[in-house]
């Protein structure tokens, strides 16, 4: 430990309450245990904490199984069976029967995780169900007492709730139905291209998405979307825009629009659609004006605006690809969960600092629920429709049309998955780093760069350690506990770039920051550290500091645009997170060990003169699993959490870098 971290450490340390008497940290015994639940499944990391327990595969990927002997303590050294079996086909009692051809007889190791890992399938199990769900489920048996049933003390991983795991085939390729496209006049601007299955009439009552379209645009450029969800069991319907006159605009004609296909359902395409909408789940997705229209919109159902066949209720996901700004803090579309995506080559709503009205990431931030991001290096602002013509785009390693059509059917499937039908399958698609876990249609050309971000609604039951949206001093966080810092200075505002540019200047700043626009509160940190060991260290308050009921230590960071710091090595930015308990006792994970850090920025041109390269800065959501703080036998109290520390410098991931960091806190999923 440096001196520097030490020094800091017993400083926050010493300040800390005394904490009230130790709780057993360690883990359950399974042969004290009724046959129950613990994460199994996943796939073997390089460094610590050396497995990556995960809840969904592609189809072809290996399925690993880790026993720990930290976390079994009394299974060292046993010989064991594991068994892959179909998701909830074993009750307590019953035979086992393995999915794969035979079950796995392993012996779990004394000392360590990495002995511990073992191939249960090399990549046969199938992910294609034939049906609507994008995966097939599966659970792993442990089967400790090896008498080829499911009982005490054995082990799952699964539940009632979810699998042990998904196995997801090409999210990108059409789903089970066979889709048709009808147009639809009914004057004005109550024109409609219309997707759904073609058996729609055995399917009972299915979602609905609504597709509106951007100014110069045309509701028939996004068969990529349409038929693709029509093929997966949902009705699409995009509408002619009314957007010349500016997003207001184009919110009316999709209000008007949405309102006359629910109120016409009898009459519209000969009544083939009557019956089968599902009113209750609605989505909206529209496309520069049309993305912050549909945002408008749903801001209009929440103040009152009323409608005979539809309320804000039943709007489940409002999304916005490349959307304008030109409404301001006025477009704040609530707590209804929110979607965002951006494209890093856009050269129509190009996200610059001198344009306040074209970045996107404005929209993002005024959601107050759960809330989604996907940006795109190389994809520009004609790409994300199909109606031919130029990408609008500027910059390197252009992505073009048909990848990113590609990556737009192959992200928006699950997004709809998880946020309309909760399926477990989809999840970690939204927010696993690109690097780990991408749709198995997905380009793997490596101009294709992708940064996701991820938030929890706040009703969520989360813990924020500090989004700095409170307590503005730099010395305490938003949730009121000390922060003590190695590094020469941590500056703490607004996400708004200061100036017209994108250019670096020499004190710390908000350059290159465009969470924020006039008038929006988007706050964090930015530092930076250059070639020697910093550390970041955040005291847990007391209230708080049992952490065992949480899934994840979530947060966000961006790379500096453009600043010396970054372009110095330009990749991947590699730091550490570390969770200290009550006694001092430590673990450090490496965000790198998952296979991706922090995104170098896009390396586009102008924003600002000298030639410099690099674009907005683009946050990603990064987050690690509290368990994998105690793996391979670390004696660490989740209970008794007194300080979470962020780690920089060579001996702790990139030697320097500068960042924006923000939205620290502990999640449920």
């Amino acid at each position: 430990m440096s001196r520097n971290r030490f020094l800091l450490l017993t400083a926050l340390l010493a300040s800390l309450p005394v904490s009230a008497q130790q709780t057993d940290w360690a883990s359950s015994s399974p042969s004290e245990l009724d046959p129950g639940a613990f994460a199994l499944a996943g796939k073997r990391l390089l460094a610590y904490p050396y497995f990556q327990y995960v809840n969904t595969f592609n189809e072809g990927d290996p399925i690993q199984v880790a026993l720990d002997p930290g976390v079994f303590p009394t299974l060292r050294q046993k010989q064991v069976d594991i068994y892959i079996v179909t998701h909830a086909s074993t009750q307590v009692g019953d035979e086992l029967f393995p999915a794969t051809d035979f079950p796995k007889t392993v012996v779990v190791p004394l000392r360590s995780v990495k002995d511990g890992i073992f191939t249960i399938d090399p990549g046969t199990l199938a992910g294609a169900t034939g049906t609507t769900s994008i995966g097939t489920a599966y659970d792993v048996i442990v089967d400790i007492n090896r008498n080829s049933r499911f009982d005490a003390p054995d082990l799952i991983d699964g539940n009632a709730k979810r699998a042990g795991f998904y196995i997801v085939a090409d999210l990108a390729a059409p789903g089970p139905y066979q889709g048709v496209e009808e147009l639809y006049n009914g004057g004005g601007f109550l024109q409609q291209d219309i997707y759904y299955p073609d058996n729609i009439a055995s399917l009972g009552e299915l979602p609905l998405i609504v597709v509106s379209h951007g100014n110069g645009h045309d509701h028939r450029w996004y068969d990529h979307l349409g038929s693709h969800m029509s093929s997966w069991g949902y009705v699409v319907m995009s509408h002619r825009n009314n957007t010349g006159p500016g997003p207001g605009a184009a919110a009316t004609t999709t209000l008007s629009n949405t309102n006359h296909l629910l109120g016409n359902l009898d009459t519209i395409l000969s009544g083939v659609l009557d019956g089968h909408i599902d009113r209750d789940n609605i989505v909206w997705i529209g496309h520069s004006r049309g993305g912050e229209g549909v945002v408008i919109a749903y801001r209009r159902l929440l103040d009152g605006q009323v409608f005979e066949e539809f309320g804000p209720e039943d709007i489940k996901l409002v999304s916005s690809i490349a959307p304008t700004d030109f409404g301001g803090p006025s477009t704040d579309i609530g707590d209804v969960p929110y979607h965002l995506w951006t494209g890093g080559a856009d050269n129509d709503v190009n996200g610059c600092a001198v344009c306040n009205v074209c970045q996107t990431f404005h929209l993002h931030e005024r959601a107050d629920g759960e809330r989604y991001s996907i940006s795109l290096h190389g994809v520009g602002h004609g790409d994300f429709h199909d109606g031919g013509g130029p990408s609008v785009a500027m910059g390197p390693c252009r992505v073009g049309r048909l990848q990113t059509h590609d990556i737009m059917r192959g992200y928006f499937l699950p997004l709809v998955k998880w946020v309309l039908e909760g399926d477990p399958a989809a999840q970690e698609f939204l927010w696993r780093q690109w690097e780990d876990l991408r749709p198995s249609g997905a380009p793997l050309d490596d101009c294709v760069v992708v940064d996701l971000m991820y938030q929890e609604h706040p009703a969520s039951g989360k813990f924020v350690l500090d989004d700095f949206q409170s307590n503005p001093a730099v010395d305490v966080s938003s949730s009121g506990g000390a922060m003590l810092t190695s590094l020469a200075e941590v500056l703490e505002g607004r996400f708004d770039d200061p100036n017209n540019s994108f250019n670096p200047s020499d004190p710390l700043s908000m350059n290159a920051m465009t969470l924020a626009g006039n008038g929006d509160d988007s706050s964090g940190i930015v530092f930076e550290w250059d070639g020697a060991d910093e550390v970041l260290l955040f005291q847990v308050p007391q209230a708080q500091r049992d952490l065992s009921g949480f899934a994840y230590l979530s947060f966000r960071a961006a790379q500096a645009a453009r600043d010396p710091l970054t372009t110095v090595v330009l990749e991947d930015l590699d730091l550490s997170v570390e969770l200290i308990d009550f006694d001092g006792r430590s673990s450090t994970i490496r965000i790198g060990a998952y296979g991706g850090g922090i995104e170098e920025p896009y390396q586009r041109p102008r924003c600002g003169g000298m030639n410099l390269r690099g674009w907005a800065n683009e946050f990603e959501t990064i987050r690690v699993r509290l368990e994998d703080f105690r793996s391979d036998g670390r004696r660490l109290d989740l209970t008794r959490i007194a300080v979470v520390g962020f780690l920089f410098g060579p001996g702790f991931g990139s030697s320097q870098g500068r960042i924006g960091l923000d939205e620290i806190e502990f999640t449920h999923e």
